[in-house]
C-alpha cells in the first residue's frame, strides 16, 4: 500500500501530528496546568491505523455517515456501493477516504496540504474527482479547509472524525457539551435516519444549554445522533468543557453534526494497536463531533442536496480551538 508519511505542525507550545493515510490527526498536544497533554485519541504507531476500526482521526467519505441499502439514484442511474455495515454503507465503505494514502506537502511549520485523486467509479461513486485538504495550526486553533471537484455530478459530504478527550484519561461522562441545534434526524435500530426532523424541545439530548454527557444520556447507553444545526454559514456550532478546565469550541459551515460518544471504542482492536502514552481506547473515553451533510441525503431529498458538479465544487471549513480556560 505504500509508506505512511508523518507531518508535524507547531505553533508555540501546541503541536499536531498528521498522517498521509486518511489525513489522520494522530496527536494534538496542548498545555494544561504547565504540562502538555493529548486532547484527541490516537494510535502510537501509524501502521496500526491500516486495520484499526473506529475511523480514528480520519477524514471520512466521500459520503460520511450512512447510505441506506448502499445505493442511490442519480440522473436516472442507480449506483451500488459495496456495503460495509450490514446491507448499508458507512463513511464511504471499505474503499473510503480514511484508508487512502493522500499526497502530503508541508508548507512551513504550521500547515500541510493533502491531495487525493479518485477515478470514475473507483470507490463505487461516479466522477473523476480531486480532493484537497489544507490543515493549518494557528495557536490553539486547528483549521481544516476541504475542497472537492469532479468532472460529472456526484455526491460528496466529508467529515473529520477525531475522538476528543480534552486531556481526560477516563470516561467522559462529566464532560459538559453544548450543540447549537434545535432538532435531530432520529434513527431506527439500524441507525439509519427515519426521514424525519424532530424538534428537541424537552428532550434529554437537547444540548442548546450546556449539560454533562451523564445528564444527556442518563442510561449511559451511548449517543450516536445527527443534529440539525441552527443558522447557516460559518459559525460556532458546538462547545465542550472538561472538569480539568480544558475547553473546546468548534465552528463549521455544515448543516449537520454527528455526536458520537464512543460506546464502541476498543472493540476489534489488534494487539499492535497501542494507544498514545497515557491513553486508553475504551468505551466512552473519546467523543466525536462530526460536521457534515445530513445522513442519507442521497435517498432523502428533504435532507438537502449534497450533489456537486463541475461548476459547483465541494467546500467545507472546520475550525477547532482547544485550550485551558484560565479565566
Amino acid at each position: 500500500m505504500g509508506a505512511i508519511d508523518t507531518f508535524t505542525l507547531c505553533d508555540g507550545d501546541v503541536s499536531v501530528r498528521m498522517l498521509s493515510l486518511g489525513c489522520i490527526t494522530q496527536d494534538w498536544q496542548v498545555p494544561l496546568a504547565g504540562r502538555l497533554v493529548p486532547v484527541v485519541l490516537g494510535h502510537a504507531e501509524p501502521d496500526a491505523y491500516r486495520a484499526a476500526p473506529h475511523y480514528m482521526g480520519q477524514i471520512v467519505g466521500v459520503v460520511a455517515n450512512r447510505i441506506s441499502g448502499a445505493r442511490f439514484t442519480l440522473d436516472g442511474q442507480t449506483f451500488h456501493i459495496p456495503a460495509n455495515e450490514g446491507p448499508n454503507l458507512l463513511h464511504g465503505g471499505a474503499g473510503g477516504l480514511g484508508q487512502r494514502l493522500w499526497r502530503g506537502t508541508q508548507d512551513g511549520p504550521r500547515a500541510v496540504r493533502f491531495v487525493l485523486d479518485l477515478a470514475h467509479l473507483e470507490d463505487g461513486f461516479p466522477g473523476r474527482r480531486r480532493l484537497s485538504l489544507q490543515v493549518t495550526l494557528c495557536g490553539h486553533r486547528l483549521r481544516y479547509d476541504i475542497y472537492g471537484e469532479t468532472d460529472r455530478p456526484t455526491p460528496m459530504s466529508l467529515a473529520q472524525h477525531s475522538y476528543y478527550t480534552l486531556g481526560m484519561d477516563g470516561p467522559l461522562w462529566p464532560l459538559r457539551c453544548r450543540i447549537a441545534a434545535g432538532a435531530v434526524t432520529p434513527c431506527g435500530p439500524d441507525r439509519l435516519p427515519a426521514g424525519q426532523i424532530l424538534p428537541l424541545d424537552g428532550l434529554a439530548h437537547d444540548l442548546r444549554t450546556p449539560r454533562s454527557l451523564a445528564r444527556a444520556d442518563p442510561a449511559r447507553a451511548g449517543i450516536d445522533l445527527n443534529y440539525v444545526l441552527d443558522g447557516g454559514g460559518f459559525r460556532e456550532v458546538a462547545a465542550l468543557r472538561a472538569p480539568n478546565g480544558m475547553g473546546l469550541r468548534l465552528s463549521s459551515d455544515q448543516p449537520g453534526l454527528q455526536l458520537y460518544t464512543g460506546a464502541g471504542l476498543g472493540a476489534g482492536l489488534g494487539s499492535d494497536a497501542r494507544p498514545l502514552a497515557g491513553q486508553r481506547h475504551a468505551p466512552f473515553h473519546g467523543l466525536c463531533l462530526e460536521p457534515q451533510g445530513l445522513p442519507d441525503s442521497v435517498n432523502i431529498p428533504r435532507f438537502g442536496d449534497i450533489i456537486i458538479t463541475p461548476d459547483r465544487p465541494y467546500r467545507q471549513r472546520l475550525e477547532v480551538e482547544i485550550k485551558e480556560d484560565t479565566t
